[in-house]
């Protein structure tokens, strides 16, 4: 780390501490003229297109993932701070991968994972959208395969 002061690239690091969002403060003093300054480190992390089924691309947007949870959760006993934490845990994990781009269906898994575990009717209502559960049967058998787990 340059110091700010001479522009010597040693220093040494006095103190750290760690915030909530993830970042790290650092207290530091330069080894060529004794100055003490801080540091503020946090990681970026970018999340990757989304590639739809058609094959267009369009940049990942919480609120509108965030809505169709929601909208599957409806009149449901999940709280607002539960949806959001599922939000957190995809989004996290989309940053995690490392990857530019990342199709639609890998993000509508993790939504179907993390509402079977939420949820079990947002699970179908999410699911009959998400997996084309168009008539009753295949409904049906979503159903039956919920309750065998």
């Amino acid at each position: 780390m340059r110091c700010p002061y001479c522009q010597d690239e040693h220093s040494r690091v006095l103190d750290t501490t760690h915030d909530s969002r993830g970042g790290v403060r650092r207290r530091r003093e330069c080894d060529n003229c004794s100055q003490r300054f801080s540091t503020y480190e946090r990681p970026i992390l970018t999340t990757p297109l989304i590639i739809k089924r058609g094959g267009t691309r369009e940049d990942f947007n919480r609120d509108k993932l965030t809505e169709g949870i929601r909208l599957a959760c409806t009149k449901r006993p999940v709280s607002a701070a539960e949806i959001d934490h599922l939000v957190s845990e995809i989004e996290l994990s989309l940053q995690k991968m490392g990857r530019e781009e990342v199709s639609s269906r890998v993000v509508g898994d993790m939504v179907i994972a993390g509402l079977k575990r939420l949820d079990q009717i947002a699970y179908i209502r999410f699911a009959i959208v998400y997996l084309h559960l168009d008539d009753l049967l295949s409904i049906r058998k979503e159903i039956d395969r919920l309750l065998e787990s």
